[in-house]
């Protein structure tokens, strides 16, 4: 998993290399498990607790996206590779010049425009999805436009016309070119039905979210038994891309040092941990498709006293969102619950030290629909889940953001993971 922020430093390193080194650069420079400090070289895998999302459950989804094509007066969705797909077929697809969709109709089984040469491998992965073996997939030779194959497709299940909803991932070529080979159909945005199906998560998806959190902050306690004066934040990335590989899930983290922690999503610059130094990391691991997304900020040493101050804000605006997050509220009042301590706090007005918003929606995707944000007022329901992670930045000194994900329940809302103890003992 290459997440936004290492990113960076990916980038940062490819700058210096030749395009030729560029394709084979991996995302992190893995430590061996022998070469790892004792706390991290301990860690068990856990590959065998997750379960993955039944076939079942596909069934269910694809059922519930029917139901909201119709309320939303949408007669298909067209999905290409990426997280959608996955969530309601299980099919991973890798996304190049060539097309390959998947149609889900408001009728029918869904069917698939691929290139004939992949036919094989795409109805391998079929087995599994809604209408399995049985969905039509409509090929496309090398010389031959694959577009009309969309009208085709939906003129054989009785539909010649109508709205079709293009999901957001689709590229603009691809959405471009469907549009104009199928004039008789009207293209909208299909997020009505992806996201009002993914934002609310099921049993399992909960458990599988569970999980990941449980395993980042097992990654992330081990990391901090581990850091000592004379560590660099490269050096603390490299352990936790190791930790996650030892027990089984793809992961990886930003680590930032003390001015560097000010800025939210980090510096390329290379950072040395000392002695007083404060330490945020960020990020998490994927199980079964399903992302955590975690931050802790500590203190190596002891922390001056406005460092505890600021904790003590940011701990406070975090602990008020969760409380204000419940069935029936906007997004938008958690983002505010949060602001409103940071502000009395001195550190506001609005986005003055607290940069971003409270919250984002997770899932499949490490931000996701809804988001908790200022002016939002989607109302918040049952099994949505969400990132808590208030923060207060103090650029050329330090900054600290506690993040933890949640999920809500009938009573309110709770968190997967304990929150954040003291600078000095982040995980008591």
């Amino acid at each position: 998993m290459l997440s936004r922020r290492r990113f960076l430093t990916a980038s940062a390193a490819a700058s210096v290399l030749p395009v030729s080194v560029f394709s084979t650069l991996p995302a992190v420079a893995q430590a061996a498990p022998s070469t790892l400090p004792p706390a991290l070289a301990a860690l068990k895998n856990r590959r065998g607790e997750a379960q993955p999302i039944s076939v079942a459950e596909r069934e269910h989804r694809y059922a519930r996206a029917q139901d909201l094509m119709h309320a939303n007066g949408l007669d298909g969705v067209v999905l290409i590779g990426g997280t959608s797909l996955v969530y309601f077929t299980g099919i991973r697809w890798w996304n190049s010049e060539r097309l390959f969709i998947c149609v889900l109709p408001r009728k029918g089984a869904p069917f698939y425009v691929c290139p004939a040469f992949e036919e094989e491998r795409a109805r391998e992965q079929m087995q599994k999805a809604p209408g399995g073996k049985d969905s039509r997939v409509y090929t496309w030779q090398e010389d031959e436009s694959p577009y009309p194959l969309l009208a085709q497709g939906l003129k054989d299940l009785g539909i010649s016309s109508g709205k079709l909803g293009i999901e957001e991932r689709v590229t603009f070529v691809f959405a471009d070119e469907l549009r104009h080979a199928n004039p008789a159909f009207e293209t909208v945005s299909a997020t009505p039905v992806t996201a009002g199906c993914r934002a609310v998560k099921s049993a399992a998806e909960l458990a599988l979210m569970q999980l990941a959190n449980n395993v980042t902050l097992q990654v992330y306690e081990a990391v901090w038994k581990s850091i000592q004066p004379g560590v660099t934040n490269a050096q603390v990335e490299n352990w936790i891309g190791s930790a996650y590989d030892q027990i089984g899930f793809p992961g990886d983290a930003s680590c930032q040092v003390d001015a560097y922690s000010a800025l939210p999503h980090g510096s390329i610059q290379p950072q040395t941990i000392r002695e007083g130094s404060l330490v945020l990391i960020d990020d998490g691991c994927v199980v079964e498709g399903y992302e955590s997304d975690i931050s802790r900020s500590f203190v190596i040493g002891k922390p001056t006293d406005r460092m505890k101050t600021v904790f003590d804000v940011v701990h406070r605006a975090q602990s008020a969102a969760l409380a204000a997050a419940r069935p029936g509220v906007a997004c938008g009042a958690v983002d505010a619950a949060a602001r409103k301590v940071i502000d009395e706090a001195g550190f506001g007005p609005g986005y003055a030290h607290f940069t971003h918003r409270v919250g984002h929606g997770i899932g499949m995707d490490g931000h996701e629909w809804p988001y908790l944000v200022k002016g939002n007022a989607k109302l918040l329901e049952v099994g949505m889940t969400f990132s808590d992670e208030p923060g207060v930045y103090l650029r050329g000194e330090f900054g600290i953001r506690l993040e933890d994900d949640m999920y809500i329940t009938a009573d309110g809302a709770r968190l997967f993971t304990p929150q954040s103890h003291s600078l000095e003992a982040p995980f008591a």
